[in-house]
């Protein structure tokens, strides 16, 4: 099943499932329980949002083989994480705004782990009870901030830094999808999750001990090789199989 969250008509968020090209309605929580309706219109004819609303963004910043090669960096003990803001999410269509404090800002396609309810102390056989289901990210950051910070958190924290979309697919196995990325029909990224150093089970496990995970909560599981920059004028697209296809423009920030 494909979960969106939608506005119509300027109108509040709201969730539905897709079909094709059709919207169902949903009735009750997403994180608990709910029914699926019948059609209540086209996905042409709304506005659509980042597919949840997340209390706090977990990265991993190297989870694949070929991206520490490319940095020339050994592998981690531990899966390196960080902290993107939520104010940094933006939807499909939304545009990535580059700031006028760095030079370097490069997309990431990453495939995000949506969590479904509350845990702490997540066993790794027990991970996928916790997942609502996945979704695209581009997990865009500033290399020269965060070279400058030698930190992650502002670099990749900055508003619209965090494309999600288009919906939560809740049936995709994320041990075998094939994750890509094009800026304007060239393809610069293109792994398979096969290559991750850390597993979906041992991230939700890895970062539970430490903090509680909360519904809506997302999870970036890193970004492969071919991490490039962006300019004005750019269209960056992230493509997981099964999972879907999450676009956004890009442009330059305008000043205050």
């Amino acid at each position: 099943m494909y979960l969106i969250r939608y506005r119509t008509n300027n109108g509040p968020a709201q969730y539905g499932y897709l079909e094709g090209e059709e919207i169902g309605s949903v009735t009750g929580d997403i994180f608990g329980e709910f029914v699926r309706g019948g059609t209540v219109g086209q996905l042409a004819e709304v506005q659509l949002l980042p597919p949840v609303d997340p209390g706090k963004i977990i990265a991993v910043s190297f989870n694949y083989t070929d991206s520490l090669r490319e940095a020339g960096l050994p592998a981690p003990l531990l899966p390196p994480i960080f902290f993107k803001a939520p104010t940094a999410v933006i939807g499909p269509g939304a545009p990535i705004r580059l700031p006028a404090q760095s030079e370097a800002v490069v997309h990431g396609a990453a495939l995000a782990v949506v969590i479904g309810r509350r845990g702490r102390w997540v066993s790794p056989e027990a991970a996928s009870q916790y997942v609502l289901g996945y979704t695209c990210a581009n997990d865009v950051l500033a290399l020269d901030v965060a070279d400058l910070d030698q930190a992650w958190t502002r670099a990749g924290s900055y508003d619209t830094f965090c494309p999600l979309g288009p919906a939560i697919a809740t049936h995709a196995n994320p041990a075998e999808l094939v994750v890509q990325c094009a800026v304007n029909g060239v393809t610069r990224q293109m792994t398979s999750t096969n290559d991750m150093l850390f597993t979906v089970p041992q991230v939700l496990a890895f970062t539970s001990a430490a903090m509680t995970l909360l519904p809506g909560d997302v999870i970036l599981m890193g970004s492969p090789a071919g991490a490039g920059p962006l300019a004005p004028g750019d269209l960056v697209e992230v493509t997981i199989e099964g999972v879907g296809k999450l676009s956004n423009p890009v442009v330059a920030e305008a000043s205050s």
